[in-house]
């Protein structure tokens, strides 16, 4: 059966996408850490839209995890013609001062997850010559970010691998999206253990899921969510990269004691 998985489900942007494809009568496969979570989301789902909504409580940060999820999805038979990568995490600080095992677990999740997910999929999808794959990366992707420095690293890798799937896949009826969310209405911070930004109106993560099914059906190869994150992007090609990296790190930079 045609299925859409989708990763970092339990909340956010991923729990959006979750019941905004229910709604439009897609089966779901969410997979999260949280189990007591998807059970619920899962719950809810299929009772209210009429469609099948499963579960897989896995952390995909695990070197082993995405090939236990490929392999789970073929176990239940499923046709993921539709895969989401938004499963991922930040965290701000000194990077010279920071866990430097916290660093590598999000690298694991934020890049190596993704593409081993991306690389099992795709190639299902290319022989049927069907099938879409949004990642989720982030307006963090296209400017230095002192004090984020990993993230927006990760991010930036996710969005130029992304783009460039998207000319690789598409003459095999395969659509790669990069989606860039600017600050969102979600548990992000809190649970990356991070400040929210100042001065930076937040999108709920139902606009960004709106905002992606757009583009997907346009067939872009990058969705910039929101209009004022698009003109800020916009404006930065124009200024140095040093200069922008300055900004950002006197407004990120911790306060005192932290």
């Amino acid at each position: 059966m045609n299925t859409s998985l989708i990763t970092g489900a339990s909340s956010g942007i991923g729990e959006a996408f979750a019941r905004k494809l229910a709604a439009l009568g897609r089966n779901v496969f969410l997979v999260a850490r949280s189990e007591d979570k998807l059970i619920a989301l899962c719950n809810e789902l299929g009772r209210t839209n009429s469609i099948r909504a499963q579960y897989f409580a896995l952390d995909l940060s695990k070197p082993e995890a995405p090939a236990q999820l490929f392999a789970e999805s073929e176990k239940r038979g499923l046709n993921v013609d539709l895969l989401i990568n938004n499963a991922g995490f930040g965290a701000m600080g000194d990077f010279a001062k920071m866990d430097l095992a916290r660093q590598l677990n999000m690298i694991d999740l934020n890049v190596k997850g993704l593409v081993e997910l991306t690389h099992r999929f795709v190639q299902p999808m290319r022989e049927k010559k069907q099938g879409a794959i949004i990642n989720v990366a982030s307006t963090a992707g296209f400017q230095p970010v002192p004090y984020m420095a990993v993230y927006g690293a990760t991010k930036a890798f996710v969005l130029n691998y992304s783009q460039a799937l998207w000319e690789e896949n598409r003459r095999y009826g395969v659509h790669v999206m990069a989606l860039c969310p600017g600050v969102t209405e979600t548990n992000f911070f809190e649970a990356s253990q991070m400040e929210h930004p100042p001065m930076r109106v937040a999108q709920t993560p139902e606009d960004v899921v709106d905002a992606a099914l757009r583009g997907l059906t346009r067939k872009k190869s990058l969705v910039i969510s929101g209009l004022a994150n698009f003109i800020m992007i916009e404006a930065e090609r124009l200024v140095p990269r040093s200069l922008i990296a300055r900004v950002a790190g006197r407004a990120l930079r911790p306060k005192p004691g932290q």
